[in-house]
């Protein structure tokens, strides 16, 4: 098929067959479709949208463009979790150690951090030494001696997906619902799992704000994954204000091993919470406990008597890692930065945050990418001293910059200064969890 005859079909709003679809992908994967043929299709699609059975097709496509990971020959149930990303969202190293240390194989493909939200990657790539390019095999490998791997997408995963996403964010086509579905649940797919649990943002920090869109999102991945035979469940949770005490590389890392040391921070609560939440769905899923109410007993079982983290450290050790950083968290700390606090200007109540800004702000420093061949910096970040609902006097601290330079400072202090919005009245700060789709 001529990719001239598929666009034209697409942009003229019809309804694409499973032969259209198929012949795009394999056009993406094989070269023979030119990056201007691809961007034109997305945008099409973009305009049009696509119906559940397009958006069905080309999950399946983007799916089977490449390798399907096996994991028969460990006899453990497969499970996974993925975000579709927040600021201070880092809930993906404690659950996959904790999981892991209840008998699940945690096989997570994760990304890095693009925008105003960080990368798992990135964060794993603070610990030194920390190896996150694994081929297939060491993948498969590291599963079977510590019950997980945490490794970026291979080449020979959802190898159209890669190419078409960057097409995607080239060309300010990303916010699609039935393209991210099919992004994200080609890649999940892959794992060969046996179930998923999405945690699916809403709020001014997450890439959709809407919670409508991001229900539709969930329903769309939730019923993709039913079709794939994957059991898949997804929680809709908040995202308007950072998530736990920390944002930054280096710093998240610090805040989960103190937390999976059971040395957590009072701000890390929600993050604990939330990890809980998520945590529990895949145990019960995976057979492991009858309910999530058992499931919650067994996890935070496997946090006091130390498993998660010795799964934690096992994993950082297979991974390359330096897992003294265990016993001494504060090693993930770079000694050269300008540590300072940003105060409140006024008394009253955080009546709410601009968390989008707060992500800003840290990439601003360094410790993020606009584009996805930016460098970044580990060690830069932010650490909230308050949240939504919580009494603030003029003078108290908002939150601590982690920084190279004053002038960095000054620049990303302003900044968040009028990200908090202090006010006369309290509020109180949404539940976390929003909605459970199933």
């Amino acid at each position: 098929m001529r990719p001239q005859t598929i666009i034209a079909r697409k942009r003229d709003g019809n309804i694409l067959s499973r032969d259209e679809i198929n012949a795009f992908i394999s056009g993406v994967t094989d070269g023979s479709w030119a990056d201007y043929q691809i961007s034109a299709l997305i945008m099409a699609m973009f305009l049009n949208e696509l119906n559940p059975d397009e958006q069905a097709y080309i999950t399946e496509a983007m799916l089977n463009s490449g390798e399907v990971l096996d994991f028969s020959d460990i006899k453990k149930p497969k499970s996974d979790k993925h975000s579709t990303g927040g600021v201070g969202d880092k809930t993906s190293l404690i659950i996959a150690p904790l999981v892991a240390a209840c008998g699940v194989a945690v096989p997570m493909i994760s990304g890095r951090g693009l925008g105003h939200t960080g990368g798992t990657l990135d964060k794993l790539e603070s610990i030194p030494g920390f190896n996150t390019r694994l081929t297939t095999g060491e993948i498969k490998d590291i599963i079977g001696k510590c019950g997980y791997a945490m490794a970026g997408q291979t080449d020979k995963i959802a190898p159209a997906d890669r190419k078409i996403y960057s097409l995607r964010d080239a060309t300010a086509t990303v916010p699609t619902i039935p393209l991210i579905v099919a992004s994200i649940m080609s890649k999940k797919l892959a794992e060969g799992l046996d179930s998923l649990v999405l945690d699916v943002k809403t709020g001014n920090g997450a890439f959709i704000e809407d919670p409508a869109a991001s229900r539709r999102l969930a329903r769309a991945m939730v019923e993709t994954g039913g079709a794939c035979g994957v059991t898949t469940k997804a929680l809709i949770t908040d995202m308007s204000q950072p998530l736990g005490g920390f944002v930054g590389n280096a710093l998240e890392v610090y805040e989960c091993v103190r937390i999976m040391r059971s040395e957590p921070f009072e701000g890390s609560k929600p993050l604990l919470d939330l990890s809980l939440e998520l945590a529990a769905r895949m145990v019960e899923m995976s057979g492991i406990s009858a309910n999530p109410e058992k499931a919650f007993d067994l996890l935070r079982g496997k946090i006091h008597d130390g498993s998660a983290l010795e799964c934690f450290r096992h994993n950082v050790r297979l991974q390359g890692g330096d897992e003294s950083i265990c016993d001494d968290p504060s090693k993930l700390f770079d000694g050269g930065l300008v540590i300072r606090d940003v105060v409140s200007e006024r008394s009253g109540f955080v009546q709410s945050v601009d968390t989008k800004a707060v992500g800003f702000a840290v990439l601003e420093l360094g410790g993020g990418r606009e584009k996805a061949e930016d460098g970044i910096d580990h060690g830069v970040g932010f650490c909230a001293k308050t949240s939504i609902g919580s009494r603030i006097e003029a003078g108290d601290p908002i939150c601590t910059l982690y920084c190279r330079s004053d002038g960095q400072f000054e620049h990303a202090s302003r900044r968040l200064k009028s990200a908090y919005s202090i006010g006369e009245s309290s509020v109180e700060a949404r539940p976390l969890v929003l909605e459970i789709v199933d």
